[in-house]
């Protein structure tokens, strides 16, 4: 489980890459731990996401990138929790969570941290790649669905969800699972999300509970 920007690898295209990204170059410059960050201040921006003193849900949350972000948009009257498989290193404001998403008792214990229901859940999990395409589509579907599960137990009415996801066949299901819970469902692909990728983002807002 990751919260986006972890190096995939030490081949020499990546580091290239790397090299001339605008988007890492100015994360290293603000002290954002990765990229990731702009992707979702990008989507808090255009979907005015945040709002200060809420309570919000960062589910594979590792470096921490989405976690500053959350952390900086909510203030010191706000509440943010972050849950990850791997441990993080403290991000201030932030209460930490090492745990599978599909864990027995998480959703009591981020609601106890919490201190009530929260009004945005972020999902940028994802699994490790197998280099099958079909196999590694169906992993991140399913981390999606454990996120979606795990939201309607910790969103207050009206709160929002983000979440992503990798094209290849498997997402229109989801989107419309996602649709019967929420007022309004859009995917999105931020500007800092790399053209080549395949993956997009769907922002839902408005939560239905029940």
């Amino acid at each position: 489980m990751s919260g986006g920007g972890k190096r995939p690898g030490n081949s020499s295209r990546w580091l290239r890459r790397q090299s001339t990204d605008p988007y890492v170059k100015a994360a290293k410059a603000q002290g954002y731990r990765s990229r990731a960050a702009y992707k979702l201040t990008e989507l808090a921006d255009k979907y005015r996401l945040f709002k200060p003193g809420q309570r919000v849900v960062d589910l594979g949350a590792a470096p921490g990138g989405w976690l500053q972000v959350a952390c900086a948009e909510v203030g010191d009257t706000g509440k943010v929790v972050a849950v990850d498989l791997t441990a993080i290193d403290p991000v201030p404001g932030a209460v930490l969570i090492e745990a599978d998403v599909a864990a027995e008792g998480l959703s009591a214990r981020i609601l106890e941290a919490l201190g009530g229901k929260a009004g945005l859940v972020l999902s940028d999990m994802a699994p490790s790649t197998t280099g099958h395409a079909e196999t590694d589509h169906m992993r991140i579907i399913g981390l999606a669905e454990a996120a979606l599960e795990l939201a309607g137990e910790l969103l207050a009415p009206g709160g929002a969800f983000v979440v992503k996801l990798r094209q290849g066949g498997g997402e229109p299901a989801f989107f419309r699972q996602v649709q019967t819970r929420f007022t309004s469902v859009v995917r999105a692909k931020p500007p800092a999300s790399r053209s080549e990728s395949a993956e997009i983002y769907l922002v839902a807002r408005g939560f239905k509970p029940g």
